[in-house]
């Protein structure tokens, strides 16, 4: 059953569950960029080792920090437990509070360009 989407209160055009959508991605960023703060320059390089030998036939000539950052943080993204949007969903309506020390409004440049995309 397909329900309309309400609009935000900020009077814009974006429907509240992409503004809500694009939140709990915002989450889930800061959620492996704490993780990623806590690894030294020379566990990253050991996760972005064992991510290109956990995936055979991975292009691994690029050896620069940024793409080993890039790879590790690909292998933690697909290990650690990360909520379904679904269930966020429900505990951010309930306590949104939570979740506002993880969100730095990058989730409103997502609702602006998806408003942008509704219009196009």
């Amino acid at each position: 059953m397909a329900t309309e989407a309400e609009p935000t209160p900020s009077h814009t055009a974006v429907p509240v569950n992409e503004v809500l959508r694009a939140k709990y991605l915002e989450y889930c960023s800061a959620q492996l960029a704490d993780l990623l703060l806590y690894l030294s320059p020379d566990e990253i390089y050991l996760l972005a080792e064992r991510a290109g030998r956990q995936r055979p036939g991975a292009d691994l000539g690029d050896d620069s920090y940024g793409s080993m950052v890039a790879r590790a943080t690909g292998w933690l993204a697909s290990r650690i437990a990360l909520p379904p949007f679904e269930v966020w969903l429900e505990d951010y309506r309930r306590h949104p509070d939570r979740y506002e020390a993880y969100l730095m409004g990058l989730w409103e440049a997502d609702a602006v360009s998806s408003e942008g995309r509704a219009d196009a």
